[in-house]
């Protein structure tokens, strides 16, 4: 994150909490910046003493080849100074974006392109999955896919309403879609054991005709009909692909008029106040709203330029197996990660 950050301002310091970064006496033309929707103790309050701006940090939304939790370097940032995109509870600079945005006709153009080079490069945020096309046994039914999300993630805590377990939206599509096929996939974090989220496979197993955890969603989107989601971001790749998507939650891509929306009362209807195309919903969201890195480079770059070598690396990696090996195997992966981490402090020590 230091050479990400760096590029956006003439000093940096990263500092454990409130106190520390009081000690830096920050001042109004200073800002803040944290990882996610939720503030560390005391920010806010040293925010409003000092006049010092709030910004967080997530990742993008296509991000790597590999999990953020196995601690592999992010290609796309997102750093927003009003909320944060996946907070339905108040506005987001993506929100301002859709909402403000007068979309003239080469964004628009350039928009398509990269909508079109991540369908037919099968992009999506950790690009790590396997390749085939599924082997399901439909019975000529009409197949739902509805992806696991991890449940204690804040996109559910601060976009869900109703429904905001797994097994909670199996049972709702099910009563939605009672004569489908639903196929369920977990969400790669809780395979991998990384994050919790799990659901007993007797319990989902009692509900969905099928539980898929060989291929990827995006191979999945391609073989389904439609897609139910509470707020996954996988919602945002049907659309991408053209295929329906009914949501239960509020993720941002859902109250422009592109999704079916289930949830319950929530404040974001109220403030999505344009229709939009996917065209516009593609610009906001992946051209103006993300910052895109350039790890060899070490410098911004075009998301044209980042998703061309996401592709690469991705199919470098399924040629040489290196992808299975990305996915697989706890304890290489803990060495992974123990590297990762002894290699980022010991860089921060020495600046």
């Amino acid at each position: 994150m230091r050479a990400m950050l760096a590029a956006r301002c003439t000093r940096l310091h990263f500092v454990d909490h409130a106190d520390a970064a009081a000690r830096l006496d920050p001042g109004p033309d200073d800002a803040i910046a944290f990882w996610g929707a939720t503030p560390p103790s005391g920010i806010e309050c040293l925010a409003r003493q000092s006049g010092a701006s709030l910004l967080r940090i997530e990742d993008g939304f296509i991000r790597s080849v590999g999990l953020g939790s196995d601690l592999i370097e992010p290609q796309s940032i997102v750093v927003d100074d009003i909320g944060i995109y996946f907070d339905a509870t108040q506005p987001s600079r993506l929100e301002h974006i859709l909402n403000e945005t007068q979309f003239d006709a080469p964004l628009l153009a350039r928009a398509e392109r990269a909508r079109a080079f991540i369908v037919a490069n099968d992009l999506t945020k950790y690009n790590i999955e396997p390749r085939h096309a599924p082997d399901w046994n439909t019975g000529g039914r009409r197949v739902v896919l509805v992806p696991g999300q991890v449940e204690t993630d804040a996109s559910i805590a601060l976009g869900g309403t109703d429904v905001r377990t797994n097994l909670a939206l199996l049972q709702a599509v099910r009563a939605a879609r009672p004569e489908a096929c639903i196929v369920y996939k977990p969400h790669p974090d809780v395979l991998s054991r990384n994050r919790r989220g799990r659901i007993a496979w007797a319990q989902a197993a009692a509900i969905a005709d099928i539980i898929e955890v060989q291929t990827s969603i995006v191979s999945c989107i391609d073989a389904c009909d439609e897609l139910h989601t509470i707020t996954s971001l996988s919602g945002f790749d049907a659309m991408l692909r053209g295929k329906p998507v009914v949501t239960y939650g509020v993720p941002f891509y859902s109250g422009w008029g592109l999704t079916l929306d289930c949830a319950g009362p929530a404040r974001a209807w109220a403030r999505r106040t344009r229709e939009l195309t996917l065209q516009e919903l593609v610009a906001g969201a992946l051209l103006l709203y993300p910052s895109y890195w350039n790890l060899k480079e070490n410098c911004e770059a075009p998301c044209e330029a980042v998703f061309s070598v996401i592709a690469q690396e991705r199919n470098m990696f399924e040629r040489t197996g290196r992808l299975e090996r990305l996915r697989s195997g706890v304890l290489r992966r803990q060495s992974r990660k123990i590297r990762t981490l002894a290699c980022a402090w010991l860089g921060d020590r020495s600046t």
